[in-house]
C-alpha cells in the first residue's frame, strides 16, 4: 500500500466532486483529514465519518472513485468509538468544496480524543500538530478526557492510558 499525500486525496476528492450531481457533505477523519489541516504526514487510508453496513449512493460512489484511484477508503463510525462531545458538529472544520462536496474534517476535539486513547506514537505527533495549529487546547483536551470519563466503559477507552498519553503530549509541547 503506497502512502496517500494531500495530493492525492485532493485528486480523489475533485474526482468524487465531479461525479456527483447531488450536493453532499464528506467528513473526513485521522491522516486525510490532518493533511488537510496541513500535517506533513502521509496516511495509508481515508477514513471519512460513515457506517460501513449502509451503503448510500454517496458512498458507492466514494467506493469507486477510490477504487479507480488506487486508494484505500474506510468508512468509520466514529460515534462507536468516542463520546461525541457537545457542539462537536459546530467544530468541524470545512476544508473546501470540490463539485458538488463540502469537504469538512471532523471536530479537531474528537480526532484528539480518539488518538488519545489509541495513543500511537504518531497519534500523539498528531495531536501535538493539532495544538501546534492552534485546531485545540491541551486544557480544552483535558477537560474532554474528563468528560469522557464516566462513560469510557461503554467506548472501550482506558481513561489511565488517555491521561498518560496527554501527559506525554504536554511534555512534547513543552520541549518545543
Amino acid at each position: 500500500m503506497s502512502p496517500i499525500d494531500r495530493a492525492a486525496i485532493e485528486a480523489f476528492l475533485v474526482r468524487l466532486g465531479d461525479r456527483l450531481d447531488e450536493p453532499g457533505e464528506l467528513v473526513l477523519l485521522g491522516g486525510g483529514a490532518l493533511l488537510l489541516l496541513g500535517s506533513p504526514r502521509t496516511t495509508i487510508d481515508i477514513d471519512y465519518v460513515g457506517d460501513d453496513l449502509s451503503r448510500s449512493d454517496f458512498q458507492v460512489a466514494v467506493e469507486q472513485v477510490a477504487e479507480e484511484l488506487g486508494l484505500v477508503v474506510d468508512p468509520v463510525p466514529i460515534w462507536d468509538f468516542v463520546p461525541m462531545p457537545a457542539n462537536s458538529a459546530k467544530r468541524r472544520v470545512h476544508v473546501g468544496r470540490f463539485g458538488a462536496v463540502d469537504v469538512f474534517a471532523l471536530d479537531p476535539y474528537v480526532m484528539a480524543l480518539s488518538k488519545l486513547d489509541r495513543g500511537f506514537d504518531s497519534d500523539l505527533a498528531d495531536i501535538v500538530f493539532l495544538v501546534q495549529r492552534g485546531l485545540v487546547s491541551l486544557d480544552r483536551i483535558a477537560e474532554q478526557v474528563a468528560a469522557a470519563i464516566p462513560n469510557a466503559a461503554a467506548f472501550d477507552m482506558d481513561p489511565a492510558a488517555m491521561r498518560k498519553h496527554l501527559a506525554v503530549v504536554r511534555r512534547r509541547i513543552s520541549a518545543r
